[in-house]
């Protein structure tokens, strides 16, 4: 018997959906320098960057299961805003671009600005808890 012509792996579709969601990324990186997005899409990405990105969240993460959801379901949702923000023929542009590059790009100076926000809250947090304790 001769097998179906469609089959259905999950293992096979989350790994197609990772590749998606890795090209996606990759556009948006490129859509914040595009002078054809709009303000709006590249805000919302540029917040959805900064929650992933960020120690605070809506709900903590050490709150069982909840705390790790809102991750898995805020990010990518402020991501599809963002993507559906912006004009499909620049997005398909994009997503070209994207597949072309081949990686998710690096940045030396994002990584000093995030380092350096770390450095910052953190001293901010000492003097803080030195006012409070010298008290």
């Amino acid at each position: 018997m001769a097998r179906p012509a469609f089959t259905f792996s999950a293992s096979g579709a989350l790994a197609g959906a990772l590749a998606r969601a890795k090209q996606d990324l990759a556009a948006l990186y490129l859509a914040a320098r595009d002078p054809r997005v709009p303000l709006v899409a590249k805000l919302v990405a540029g917040f959805a960057a900064a929650y992933a990105l960020s120690p605070i969240d809506l709900v903590p993460d050490f709150v069982p299961v909840i705390g790790m959801l809102d991750d898995v379901v805020i990010v990518p949702a402020l991501l599809a805003l963002a993507i559906w923000l912006i004009p499909a023929d620049v997005m398909r542009d994009l997503r070209a671009r994207a597949a072309t590059a081949g990686m998710l790009p690096s940045s030396a100076a994002g990584a000093a600005v995030i380092i350096a926000v770390w450095i910052a809250s953190a001293v901010g947090i000492g003097v803080l808890v030195y006012r409070y304790l010298a008290e």
